[in-house]
């Protein structure tokens, strides 16, 4: 399968698992050393709208701001270093991801609202964790007016505001839950 090249100033859902579906992170210092490595390996090379760390995967919805290649090795050596990192804490060797992280360029401002929300429901829908007060997920940050570095003010234009934000949210998560409870 031949890898989508990554583009300035476009969007992509980034996103990965540990091989054979393994966890990949044991602990909530494991997830917070992964967003420390993201900011140092990625600051002003993409704006994060986005993201998810569930405990065996995670999700970014992620712009461009710099050219592909000092991108897409940034991603190398922050997966690499995330790697090397719980491989020596857990004494353990080999890979931790699968082969490469998958991207999805997303052009449709329809398609950006839905991986918006289809992230921040990832631990409703994986673990069933209320969403909203999950603390490896930008939601929070989002609606807070706690400093970020996100791509806030940008994500709310996407709904309106953040009223709309919230309301979409939940609308999107009562349609999933009915959906997903016919057995």
């Amino acid at each position: 399968m031949k890898l989508e090249v990554l583009e300035r100033d476009h969007f992509y859902h980034i996103y990965n698992r540990g091989i054979n579906s393994e966890n990949i992170f044991l602990s909530d210092d494991n997830k917070s050393y992964f967003l420390k490595l993201l900011s140092k390996h990625l600051d002003g090379k993409i704006e994060v709208f986005a993201y998810c760390l569930m405990d065996n995967h995670f999700h970014f919805l992620i712009k461009l701001v710099d050219d592909e290649k000092a991108v897409t090795q940034a991603f190398s050596n922050f997966f690499n270093s995330y790697a090397k990192a719980f491989n020596k804490q857990n004494n353990r060797t080999g890979s931790l991801f699968e082969k490469h992280f998958k991207r999805i360029k997303i052009q449709d401002e329809n398609y950006v609202r839905n991986i918006i929300q289809y992230i921040h429901l990832n631990p409703k829908h994986h673990l069933n964790i209320d969403y909203k007060t999950y603390k490896f997920s930008s939601f929070q940050s989002i609606i807070s007016t706690n400093q970020t570095k996100l791509a806030r003010t940008e994500v709310l234009s996407y709904f309106d505001n953040i009223d709309n934000f919230i309301i979409c949210h939940n609308f999107k998560n009562d349609f999933l839950t009915e959906k997903f409870t016919f057995e």
